[in-house]
Order: structure tokens, then sequence, then C-alpha cells
């Protein structure tokens, strides 16, 4: 392993999270044994266990005893509702909140295998990253990463993210309708604490959303995370048609 400050268990987990990023693990295959990993980056089975506990609580890995562990898979293929999206801005709205946000961090990069298939783009496209700390008075409690396919007409000011991203989008015409999310409870990353700034035993509501546009030219992918104790999550079954 390099001489990075990072405890090893986290250097480990980020290289075993490439392994999925470039598709080396794909999803649904069973991962190397704790001892082959041993093997592998020369460390203790207890950095592997660390490492791998760390891969669970991200999502990307899944332990079935006694069979071993394995790489999840999340299905981004929308289902047909035809809902226009409603914002973040919107929700909190709903509920007498006037929400805000705190901080963007605005970033060009380069697509993953995984959000290249989310955002239906070729791996290595360039794609926008949107980093949003959202809350209220000041006090931030959602923390917002989102995906989206790399446009020459897509800003890359911070400041034009400060609003509604909906509204930003629906600015140029574009606008956001078929809608799937997938809403779990998880510990969070070392990224997650550090924006919300609380500590890794707090528990997060963890968020994915997909969209796409009316067109189906343009996708967004959005990985959302909520302070437990400070955002609830409704659904209202009677508004839905069965």
């Amino acid at each position: 392993m390099s001489q990075d400050k990072q405890p090893l268990y986290i250097q480990v987990a980020e290289e075993m999270r490439n392994n999925i990023r470039t598709d080396k693990w794909l999803p649904n295959t069973k991962i190397p044994t704790e001892y082959d990993l041993c093997d592998i980056y020369h460390v203790s089975r207890i950095t592997i266990r660390k490492a791998i506990d760390e891969l669970v609580r991200d999502n990307l890995l899944e332990k079935k005893k006694p069979v071993g562990t394995f790489v999840k898979s999340i299905d981004a293929e929308p289902y047909k509702n035809y809902t226009l999206v409603k914002s973040f801005t919107m929700e909190m709205k709903e509920i007498g909140l006037n929400v805000e946000t705190l901080k963007v961090n605005v970033i060009v990069s380069h697509a993953d295998p995984h959000i290249a298939k989310y955002l239906n783009i070729k791996p290595g496209d360039k794609i926008i990253i949107l980093k949003r700390l959202r809350g209220v008075e000041n006090n931030g409690f959602a923390f917002f990463k989102t995906y989206l396919k790399f446009e020459e007409y897509y800003s890359l000011k911070s400041s034009d993210y400060y609003g509604s991203l909906y509204q930003y989008l629906n600015s140029l015409n574009i606008y956001m309708v078929d809608d799937k999310e997938i809403v779990e409870s998880i510990l969070p990353n070392k990224e997650i604490a550090l924006w919300l700034k609380i500590s890794s035993s707090t528990p997060v509501l963890k968020r994915l959303r997909f969209t796409s546009s009316t067109d189906k030219m343009h996708h967004e992918y959005t990985e959302c995370y909520y302070i437990g104790s400070e955002y609830k999550y409704f659904i209202d079954f009677s508004k839905i048609n069965h």
C-alpha cells in the first residue's frame, strides 16, 4: 500500500471501490475471499474486513453468508410513470421550510462505467458533478451529489446552482419527468460526514434519484444524503394509481 496518511482500511476500500467503478468486479459477482484479498493488498484480515464493511455501508457490496461477499447491482431503468419531478426546494416549501443552498462545488470529470450507465452515455464521456449542501437558517442537513452529462450550455459557475436545479434546467427548456427513487438508511462515509459535519456513527437517509427529460436526451443521477434526525420522508399512497 502507499504511504498515504489515511488508515490502511480506507486505502484498501478505495482500491476495491475502483474495482467496482471500472467493472473489474462486475455486479452480482463474488469478490475474492478475505484470505485472497490479504495476499492481493498485503494487509491483515482485520484491515480487509474493515474495508469490506466500508463498502457494505456504501451499498456497493453485500455479504451473503455462508457463500461470500458480492458486488451489489442497482437497476437504473426508470419506471414509466411520467410524473413531473418535484424539486427538493418545492418539497421543503410544502412543509413550510424555506430551504437554501449553503455551498456548491462544480466539477468536470469523466464517467465511470456505473455513472455512464445511469446517464445513458459511454464510459469516459465528460460529465458534470454538482456537490451541494442544502439546509435552513444556515444549518445544513442534506448533501446532494448530482451527475449530469456535460453540455457546453451548462454553466460551470457555482453561483448558478444555488437555487433549484430543476428550475435551472427548465430555463434551458429541459424538463425532467421520469423519476425513480431508491431510499435506504446507511452510516456516512468520510465525504458525507465532512459535508454534513457529523460523525461516522450518525445515521443518514440515502436517497438515489434517477430522472430523464421529456425528449429522453438528458438524464440525471443524484445521490441525496439527509441527516436522519433532521429529515423525514413521506409517501402518500392515496395518490398512487394501482
